[in-house]
């Protein structure tokens, strides 16, 4: 006899246009309606595959329904109840000047529950290539080494808020 799964588990088909679809639920609203997490694929194996590693990612965690908002949104909200009070005048101009410079123009209009660990890496690499505003005599527009340290900071900070406050499974800047 087959083994059936819990309700509301996870769920599979075949979409019309042959592509496989697994959806799991991650979290729910205020109202009591789940949260869904949509993974596809081209075949069912590899579906599969990725079903489970997106179910060991969610293990545990119910997010809320504002895991959807940007991550300019969340930035905006986590320097405003959580930097404003914690943090010196000077600190907390820094950290806004990291978020409006670096942060934003490359990772702003991605919501906060998307933005994966190659999404961040990808920035790094972009903001060491390219990052500096204005062209320096000797650096040209590369960041140094430092500034994306203290960049990092600011993110990884505000993306561990993000998980204690059910915005993301797991912190994107987490081993970067």
């Amino acid at each position: 006899m087959a083994k059936r799964r819990p309700s509301g588990d996870c769920m599979v088909r075949k979409r019309e246009d042959g592509r496989w679809e697994g959806r799991i639920v991650v979290g729910h609203k205020e109202s009591g309606d789940s949260i869904f997490r949509y993974i596809y694929a081209d075949n069912q194996k590899e579906l599969t595959a990725k079903l489970r590693q997106n179910i060991d990612a969610y293990q545990g965690v119910d997010l809320t329904e504002e895991s959807r908002m940007t991550l300019s949104e969340w930035l905006d909200r986590w320097l405003e109840e959580y930097a404003v009070p914690s943090v010196r005048p000077s600190t907390l101009e820094g950290y806004r000047g990291y978020i409006e410079r670096n942060l934003k123009p490359y990772l702003g209009d991605k919501p906060v529950v998307k933005i994966t660990t190659e999404d961040v890496q990808q920035m790094y690499q972009e903001l060491r290539e390219h990052g500096r505003q204005e062209a320096h005599p000797r650096y040209g527009h590369r960041l140094a080494g430092g500034t994306i340290r203290r960049i990092h900071g600011v993110f990884h900070e505000a993306m561990d808020a993000a998980v204690r406050e059910k915005l993301v499974a797991k912190n994107p800047a987490e081993g970067i």
